[in-house]
């Protein structure tokens, strides 16, 4: 009996676009720098080839200021999860509470180290305390901030929102410049 070459390929064709189907997300080795440490390239084709529906993101950081610092790890988010934040009105709420020039500055001056409100009308430039208390109480709705319980009058942020703040700041420089960002975008004709 002699082998049909042509439908051996269309059948290994079939069930290519079926895998791939099956696996949106895909690792290209090379597709990330000779820079990048081998050791995070390995991360991620491990993450790309686990990773279910849209995706999954996984990061870490230090931040450290002054004696603080603050260290995490948070293995394989849901990116699906992460949408819903937008469908939910989450991300809205949020964005809105920080959203300003002012709240920032705030939110920078005591990333750098705690401070009292006085101190921030100096730090970031405001003409009184009124001012920076306005700005400030919906930083301490939102739980971002809290009085420091070593130094009366004083602001910190709160320890458990550092990872947050910072990694949101990671996303607005990788919006601003993508070159560590890989992949296309546009649909497979």
């Amino acid at each position: 009996m002699e082998r049909d070459y042509g439908k051996e390929i269309d059948a290994l064709r079939e069930q290519l676009d079926t895998l791939t189907k099956q696996k949106q997300i895909k690792y290209v080795k090379g597709m990330f720098s000779k820079q990048t440490d081998k050791r995070l390239t390995e991360m991620m084709e491990e993450l790309c080839n686990t990773a279910e529906g849209t995706g999954a993101v996984t990061y870490f950081g230090v931040f450290a200021s002054g004696d603080r610092q603050s260290n995490w790890i948070r293995n394989q988010v849901d990116t699906d999860s992460l949408l819903e934040l937008i469908e939910s009105n989450a991300a809205a709420r949020v964005l809105a509470c920080i959203g300003s020039n002012d709240r920032l500055n705030l939110l920078l001056a005591l990333l750098r180290a705690p401070r009292t409100a006085a101190q921030l009308v100096e730090q970031c430039g405001y003409n009184t305390t009124g001012q920076v208390y306005h700005h400030l109480k919906p930083l301490l709705a939102a739980d971002l901030v809290k009085e420091d319980g070593n130094t009366r009058g004083s602001y910190v942020i709160q320890p458990h929102r550092v990872q947050g703040i910072i990694m949101l700041l990671a996303g607005i420089s990788d919006m601003l410049d993508p070159k560590y960002t890989q992949g296309s975008w546009e649909t497979a004709e």
